[in-house]
């Protein structure tokens, strides 16, 4: 790692002592990683994943009463996780059972100035973004809304394993008005995409949701097309001012992501619409 100009070597982290501090998080239920393992899978066992998952009776209750919210517009009618996997499918099962993990592995977090109900808004703002791209680039629409919520996971583990170092990379950032990557460079030594890329191999992720949120900025990893999602879907959820931050910033976007999704202008405005449309309801329903 190489030290950055102007950073004071106080808050620099490396490799080894982010997975040092995030070995200290609790592990996610054995059910939810082989969940996101039937992300990379080309078939998985739905009814076996749906009988282990109903033995965790607090977190199929959690799944239960987002599967029965306004969101997915089934208020009542999803009665077991079997009737779940039925009607939202594997993809949505497993959305919302990793989002209700991951929500509680962070709940206790305490972190001055940080605000995890915006933080929860823009990656619920990336990830309607991210699937809806993906839907009209005929991508894997589950993979992408996954991958959007999950992308910014680096900064949960800043605010609940180094906080101190989370409060200096915000006041760098207020002080310079710079992007949160310049700040965490100059700051930490590294970006906030690396320490959640950490997190996602201690947690043992799937490698396709390892790249992703490791290279959701760089579009260094092998899937260029959810590379370049993530990274426009980042882009419009800023732009759009979904999280309600008054610093919010707009990340640039290169010409070879807009040209790798090749999507004609009447699909960036419908896509607009369906986000702003859909966005409140999934906020309620997944903000608990």
């Amino acid at each position: 790692m190489a030290e950055t100009e102007g950073a004071s070597r106080e808050f620099l982290l490396d490799r080894e002592t982010v997975l040092k501090g995030v070995s200290t998080l609790p592990s996610l239920p054995a059910v939810v990683i082989e969940l996101l393992q039937t992300m990379d899978q080309e078939e998985a066992d739905m009814h076996l994943l749906a009988e282990k998952l109903s033995r965790d009776q607090a977190l199929s209750a959690k799944v239960l009463r987002v599967a029965n919210s306004s969101f997915y517009g089934m208020s009542g009618k999803v009665n077991s996780i079997a009737d779940a996997m039925v009607v939202l499918g594997l993809r949505g099962v497993r959305t919302l059972a990793m989002a209700a993990s991951i929500s509680d592995t962070f709940s206790a977090t305490r972190c001055p100035g940080f605000d995890f109900r915006m933080f929860w808004r823009h990656s619920i703002g990336v990830a309607l973004c991210a699937k809806e791209i993906a839907r009209q680039c005929r991508q894997n629409d589950g993979n992408a809304f996954t991958a959007g919520l999950l992308h910014d996971l680096g900064r949960l583990v800043l605010a609940s394993c180094f906080p101190q170092h989370l409060v200096a990379v915000m006041a760098y950032r207020e002080r310079m008005d710079c992007p949160w990557e310049e700040a965490e460079q100059q700051v930490l030594g590294m970006s906030h995409a690396e320490l959640g890329g950490l997190l996602a191999m201690h947690w043992n992720f799937p490698a396709s949701l390892h790249a992703a949120i490791t290279h959701h900025h760089d579009m260094a990893g092998d899937d260029k097309v959810l590379s370049c999602t993530l990274v426009i879907a980042d882009a419009l959820a800023h732009a759009l001012d979904l999280s309600g931050d008054e610093n919010e910033m707009v990340s640039p976007i290169t010409e070879v992501c807009w040209q790798t999704l090749s999507l004609p202008d009447e699909n960036w405005l419908a896509l607009f619409a369906i986000v702003e449309s859909q966005f409140e309801a999934a906020c309620e329903s997944l903000l608990v």
